[in-house]
């Protein structure tokens, strides 16, 4: 039963990680990918920063749900 509801928790946390790593647009330039986007330090802002922490947030989650579930099996 535990197992069952980390995997779900895993799965969600995973794809919910995705969805928002895809919404950070920083540097979606095409010579981004090089090193060249042609930005200097900038500092995140208003939903950039909300996304940003919410990233980390879902990272932390989906990890301590793995290790969770490995524990309990």
């Amino acid at each position: 039963m535990n197992a069952d509801l980390f995997g779900i928790i895993t799965v969600v946390s995973g794809l919910l990680m995705t969805i928002a790593i895809l919404l950070q647009s920083r540097g979606a330039s095409l010579g981004a990918g090089f090193g060249s986007s042609g930005e200097l330090f900038t500092t995140r802002r208003g939903v950039d920063k909300n996304l940003f922490e919410a990233t980390i947030f879902l990272a932390v989650v989906f990890v301590g749900s793995l290790l969770a579930g490995l524990l309990l099996t």
